[in-house]
């Protein structure tokens, strides 16, 4: 019973060995040059703003916008088992995934039209 899971322990160990193996080696084998504008933070190519005095917080509307991806994108990731399963399912599945896609549709549009996705 258990040797049918022995080809995939073997791919976990195989993996993780290799991830594990490549950090060890370009820790060891990789140049140490350490300078100011390699330990500052890199923000798109635009030179970072001056720091604060105190602890820096992150605004809220970046975490919104966060939180809508993530929304939105296990919105597309439901999508792709009925999308497969699309034949087997029939008019019921078609109407199920109308009635989804419009409830998405209709928060979609609450959050543009409450500026949501306007990045300030």
């Amino acid at each position: 019973m258990l040797s049918n899971y022995v080809p995939i322990l073997v791919l976990i160990a195989i993996a993780t060995a290799f991830a594990g193996g490549s950090i060890v080696i370009s820790m060891l084998v990789g140049p140490k040059r350490f300078n100011r504008a390699k330990l500052d933070a890199y923000e798109c190519g635009i030179e970072p703003a001056p720091k604060e005095a105190g602890p820096r917080r992150f605004p809220v509307k970046f975490y919104l916008i966060a939180m809508l991806f993530i929304v939105f994108d296990i919105e597309i990731i439901f999508m792709y088992p009925w999308a497969v399963a699309f034949g087997g399912l029939g008019v019921f599945g078609l109407v199920e995934m109308v009635l989804f896609v419009a409830t998405v549709f209709v928060a979609y549009a609450y959050i543009w039209r409450r500026g949501g996705l306007e990045w300030d």
